[in-house]
């Protein structure tokens, strides 16, 4: 199947999206819960894996989805094709504060490397499939780092990352240390691994973890400030604890929701 060739528009500040325009006949392949809007000449299909392996046979779809699996995604993806005789556009979604990137994979060399959950939507004939850090144990010390997702073809692919996004241009030999989170995305001539911190009092009061990314050039990075597994566990850790029993809420220091404004508000002469 040809690579689709699309245009594009990134619209937004904190919580962009994109808009990406298909000729007749043309092709976005979206992640699962990522459309945002579309036209109605437009149709839906939902597909096995990727999209790319369709005129494989029952073996090749079965394989898109195998890989899409060990990544932690969804077995599924959805094409979006447009059926039109016009110019019809479809827009996807980043699932919270961040930037989208858009990826030129044949500027890149035909492949780019990205943490498993980082890809948002690409133009059809864009392979998804799984890139194995040749060291098995960044797999089990390396939480983040082991699985990534392998993009390749000569088309456009758009991956989400959070916060603010720093590209760094890596030369031969020069190495970064990253949180394992923060890594979106490299192209293959990085080598990737994982390197001990190394003081266990640094690891334990730290916080940041026993484990760094070790980023080593030639080639291109892309980093982001806030990983959606940090802003998680804030989230998680500001959250009530009391398991299951509604929490009262604090306006001005005054309870709300069964508390004394609550009981105000309610007419409550007690």
């Amino acid at each position: 199947m040809g690579m689709d060739v699309v245009d594009y528009e990134i619209k937004g500040s904190e919580m962009q999206f994109v808009e990406v325009e298909l000729d007749p006949g043309e092709a976005a392949v979206g992640e699962a819960g990522s459309m945002f809007f579309m036209d109605t000449g437009i149709t839906m299909d939902t597909v096995f894996g990727d999209g790319s392996a369709q005129q494989g046979g029952l073996f090749g779809k079965l394989l898109g989805a195998g890989k899409r699996l060990v990544t932690g995604e969804s077995l599924f993806t959805t094409v979006y094709t447009n059926a039109s005789s016009s110019k019809q556009r479809v827009a996807f979604g980043a699932p919270y504060p961040g930037k989208i990137l858009p990826m030129d994979l044949r500027q890149l060399g035909g492949m780019l490397i990205c943490q498993k959950d980082a890809f948002l939507c690409a133009a059809r004939g864009v392979s998804l499939g799984i890139a194995l850090q040749r060291k098995l144990g960044a797999g089990f010390f390396g939480g983040e780092g082991f699985i990534m997702q392998k993009l390749e073809g000569d088309g456009l692919a758009f991956v989400h990352a959070g916060g603010t996004v720093v590209r760094r241009e890596l030369h031969a030999g020069q190495s970064l240390l990253v949180d394992t989170g923060c890594v979106v995305a490299y192209t293959p001539s990085v080598d990737f691994e994982i390197q001990y911190v190394g003081k266990i009092k640094t690891a334990l009061f730290g916080g940041e973890g026993l484990f760094f990314a070790k980023l080593t050039g030639p080639g291109t990075i892309w980093l982001q400030s806030l990983p959606f597994s940090r802003l998680a566990s804030r989230v998680f850790a500001a959250a009530p604890q009391q398991g299951g029993r509604r929490e009262e809420s604090t306006l001005g220091g005054l309870a709300v929701g069964g508390g004394l404004l609550g009981g105000l508000l309610g007419g409550d002469d007690e």
